[in-house]
């Protein structure tokens, strides 16, 4: 037989979570999309929770190797987070088990937007994000940056307005021109302007 790979059964859980949702995903219907036999998921993981903190950790990681790789070219710090943000939005509605879990399973996430897990949560995600402003910011301001970032791009996403578009980048760049650079970065020159992409804020809103 031939051996299976741990990622194999993680793509087994995700096919199983995009179709019928986090509560009815058992492992024995990992195993079944994962083309294996019961016994070798039970020996992958010993249950269903050990197997999906490893599908969170693997997507986590996926998801900010991604958001890396497009901020990694960034000229600016203005352009490094609003490729974070756009990149960051289009993966998220991108990834099927996540858009199932958050149409028809809310309450799995409201314990980390929420309540006592909710500060570790930020955490955790201002430490993934801040390598991407890491050539800007010292560590601190990255990790500070990273968790505004985050809150962000959850908000637009969960509550989004009539007027802004989180996957428009030219509307991304107007508020981070606004509300964003101005805590972390001083004034362009004498004239009281941030510039991003050597564009005056008045030019962007034109």
């Amino acid at each position: 037989m031939a051996r299976v790979d741990r990622d194999q059964v993680l793509d087994g859980a995700m096919t199983c979570i995009a179709r019928v949702g986090l509560a009815k995903t058992t492992l024995d219907d990992v195993a079944r999309a994962a083309g294996c036999a019961r016994a070798t998921v039970y020996r992958t993981f010993a249950s269903k929770q050990l197997l999906l903190n490893a599908l969170v950790e693997r997507e986590v990681r996926r998801l900010q190797a991604t958001v890396l790789e497009a901020a990694a070219d960034a000229p600016t710090l203005g352009e490094a987070i609003t490729a974070t943000i756009t990149t960051a939005a289009h993966a998220l509605v991108a990834h099927e088990p996540l858009a199932f879990i958050a149409t028809y399973e809310p309450e799995v996430f409201l314990p980390y937007l929420a309540f006592e897990k909710e500060r570790a949560f930020y955490t955790s995600a201002a430490a993934l994000a801040a390598p991407a402003f890491a050539r800007f910011l010292d560590a601190d301001n990255a990790k500070r940056l990273g968790e505004w970032v985050t809150r962000i791009t959850l908000s637009y996403l969960c509550d989004p307005p009539e007027h802004f578009d989180v996957f428009d980048e030219q509307q991304v760049k107007a508020l981070i021109v606004d509300f964003v650079l101005p805590g972390f970065t001083e004034p362009a020159g004498n004239d009281n302007r941030i510039r991003l992409e050597g564009i005056t804020l008045e030019g962007i809103r034109q």
